[in-house]
């Protein structure tokens, strides 16, 4: 924190301790008479159904004919009128909007003198249960005119305060239920991703696809270049690690006899955190038998532009205050296309010429493995020139063989896979590809993968000997491709950090 941030939270201290220390006094009045964290009231209805419902009645139809309503919610704010009447605002979990809030008022005659005295020692944040009849104000506020009034929950601690939420960032994830209580746009968020992954579930069961659950433990970690987290199983005595991708166990079931599978799942990869990197992050992976990456990517994209319209309303999008249309037919280059289109000047010999990109490299400080071909050195000449700058939705395709070790090669162009990498704001979405199901071919790319490991690349992969088992019992042609629901969030919700969507995002642990 900065010096002023520390000045303000050393003068903040005191006056909270106090308020907490007022809230327990009260709490253990509650406690005395027999009355703290009742759990028999059943609230009946939700803020924004009532706004939905009634916002547009007259105040003479509200009064013609009297509607009761049972309701819960939070108390944000308390407005009293000496002690005889009383305005407040709860908010309950209907609505991401101001719909989730509602008023309330309660006056000395409807409400009764205990009542309106126990309001009025209410503190903001307490969970309040209400009965009364609807009515409007002369603002034409939709309100409930209150004729029993119950406390719920006695919150202990005072919310943020009400004209500047809660703003520190760091404090917001760590607090991740505080900032739900205080801030509409993190609920919207929220409600988005909900909407989002229930869009894709639905999706993927209209076509087929079999949702499935494999292992999060892993005795070889597979399915990705990442570096693993490590545990130890204490009954088997043997290493195990946190799984860096479904991919080998979903294509088992495939040759099991499961055509088309899909699992939404969490990954955990031991490497950096960014604004685009948590240590456990969800992705949906699909595999669909005879299929190729060409079938894929049209489904991944009709995948991805459902999931915009079903959380957003439209699948034009507005990220960091420039349009993304999602709408449109995602655009598709070659890694070499790619980088002569958003980094020209590069000549055709140049970037078949492996020193010279080594050199170029070098620029942007990257010293590729010493076992990089051609193809990894394109690639990582792609990642520093061109990468960044693909906003509209792109299909990257062709990867090189040597950094696609699952990936069934090209029929008709030596050195490259039938891969692609769907990138959009200039990160990667998607990865995907026609499946190799050649079991010796697998086992020989196994074989490279330990080569790479033993010269100094801790991403490689391991050599899964059950897997080959599986393949040489035969597997169908597939297609296969995970789609990073995380970085698909932020860019549905607008959210530039991958930790606004995430409930509970990793942080360094609090001194």
């Amino acid at each position: 924190m900065t010096t002023e941030q520390d000045q303000a939270a050393a003068q903040a201290a005191p006056d909270e301790n106090k308020i907490i220390a007022e809230r327990r006094v009260k709490l253990a009045t509650l406690r005395e008479q027999g009355i703290a964290f009742p759990n028999d009231f059943r609230p009946q209805h939700k803020a924004a159904a009532l706004h939905e419902q009634y916002a547009g009645k007259s105040r003479e139809e509200l009064e013609a004919e009297p509607i009761t309503v049972v309701l819960a919610g939070r108390m944000m704010l308390k407005r009293e009128a000496g002690k005889k009447a009383a305005f407040a605002t709860l908010q309950d979990a209907s609505g991401a909007k101001a719909d989730g809030r509602i008023q309330i008022y309660a006056t000395l005659d409807l409400t009764g003198e205990a009542a309106m005295a126990a309001l009025h020692h209410y503190d903001l944040g307490d969970i309040l249960g209400v009965t009364g009849t609807l009515f409007k104000t002369k603002t034409d506020e939709l309100t409930i005119k209150v004729s029993e009034l119950r406390l719920i929950t006695k919150s202990l601690r005072p919310l943020p305060d009400k004209f500047h939420g809660l703003a520190d960032q760091e404090t917001k994830y760590r607090q991740r239920y505080v900032d739900l209580i205080m801030n509409e746009e993190t609920r919207r968020t929220f409600k988005a991703r909900t909407a989002a992954i229930s869009s894709i579930r639905r999706f993927m069961e209209k076509n087929e696809f079999m949702e499935v659950e494999t292992p999060m433990l892993h005795t070889i970690p597979g399915g990705a270049a990442a570096k693993p987290f490590t545990t130890h199983h204490n009954a088997l005595d043997m290493q195990m690690f946190l799984r860096i991708a479904p991919e080998l166990y979903l294509k088992r079931l495939v040759v099991g006899g499961f055509d088309r599978v899909f699992e939404i799942n969490r990954n955990f990869r031991n490497e950096g955190v960014s604004i685009r990197h948590n240590p456990e992050f969800t992705m949906m992976e699909f595999y669909a038998a005879y299929t190729d990456y060409k079938w894929l990517m049209d489904f991944t994209e009709a995948v991805i532009r459902q999931a915009a319209i079903d959380a957003h309303g439209t699948a034009t999008l507005t990220y960091g205050g420039r349009e993304l249309d999602l709408a449109k037919p995602f655009h598709r280059l070659t890694i070499v296309e790619a980088i002569n289109k958003y980094a020209p000047g590069y000549t055709p010999e140049q970037l078949t010429d492996a020193e010279f990109i080594k050199t170029e490299l070098a620029k942007f400080g990257v010293k590729p493995f010493a076992t990089a071909g051609l193809g990894a050195l394109q690639l990582a000449l792609f990642e520093e020139t061109a990468e960044a700058q693909l906003w509209e939705p792109t299909y990257i395709i062709d990867y090189p063989v040597e950094v696609s070790p699952l990936a069934r090669a090209s029929d008709t162009v030596a050195g490259i896979t039938e891969r692609f990498e769907l990138f959009m704001v200039g990160r990667e979405i998607a990865n995907g590809f026609s499946e190799l199901n050649d079991a010796e071919d697998q086992s020989a790319r196994f074989l490279a993968q330990v080569a790479a490991k033993d010269a100094g690349d801790e991403e490689a992969m391991f050599y899964d000997a059950d897997y080959i088992r599986a393949l040489e019992y035969g597997m169908p042609p597939a297609g296969g491709c995970g789609i990073g629901i995380d970085r698909l969030m932020m860019i549905i919700t607008d959210s530039p950090n991958i930790r606004d969507v995430l409930l509970f995002p990793h942080l360094r642990r609090e001194e």
